[in-house]
C-alpha cells in the first residue's frame, strides 16, 4: 500500500509530445513533387493555358506612327490602309508597346508585321512571330479586344487560314 500511495503522490514524468516524423517526411515530399511539376510545366511549355487554339482568321497588320500622333494600321500582304488610330487609345498603344519592347530588345525593327488571330473559340490574340510573344486580348475585357477585333477582315471578305508557320 505504500508504494500505491508513494506512485499516486510522485509527480508523474510526462513524454513531450511525438508527432510522427514519417508524417513530416511525408507531407515535404509532397510539397517538393508539387513543386518540381509545376516548373516543369511551366517551363516545357505544356500547361493548358500556354497551348494556344488554333486561329480561325488571321490578319498580318503593320503598324505605322504618323506625323500627327495617330497610328496607321495596314495590311501587311496587301499594303492597303485598315484603319487609323486617333486619340488617346491606351490599350492599343499600351498592347504594341509591349511587343515593340521585345522587339527592340532583340535588336529587331519593325519591318516584320504582327498577326492578329481570332480563335476558333472566340478569343482574339495579338501575336508577333518575331519575338514569339503574344497578347491574349480577351483577358483584357471586351471593349478592349474590341478595338482589335475590327481590324480583322469583315466577314464577307474571303477570311485567311492560319499558316503553320504563323501559329503561335
Amino acid at each position: 500500500m505504500s508504494q500505491a500511495l508513494l506512485r499516486a503522490s510522485a509527480p508523474s514524468v510526462q513524454r513531450a509530445d511525438s508527432f510522427p516524423r514519417w508524417f513530416l517526411y511525408a507531407a515535404g515530399a509532397m510539397v517538393a513533387f508539387s513543386l518540381v511539376s509545376v516548373a516543369a510545366v511551366r517551363l516545357t511549355g505544356n500547361g493548358p493555358d500556354q497551348r494556344a487554339k488554333a486561329g480561325v482568321v488571321e490578319r498580318h497588320l503593320r503598324f505605322a506612327d504618323a506625323a500627327d500622333g495617330s497610328i496607321v494600321v495596314s495590311d501587311a500582304r496587301s499594303g492597303e490602309p485598315v484603319a487609323t488610330i486617333r486619340g488617346e487609345q491606351g490599350f492599343v498603344r499600351g498592347a504594341l508597346r509591349t511587343l515593340a519592347r521585345e522587339r527592340k530588345a532583340r535588336g529587331v525593327g519593325s519591318e516584320q508585321p504582327f498577326v492578329l488571330l481570332a480563335r476558333s473559340e472566340g478569343g482574339l490574340t495579338l501575336y508577333d512571330p518575331v519575338s514569339r510573344q503574344r497578347v491574349d486580348l480577351d483577358a483584357f475585357g471586351p471593349t478592349n479586344a474590341g478595338h482589335f477585333a475590327r481590324l480583322l477582315p469583315q466577314p464577307s471578305a474571303t477570311a485567311t487560314t492560319p499558316s503553320a508557320r504563323s501559329q503561335p
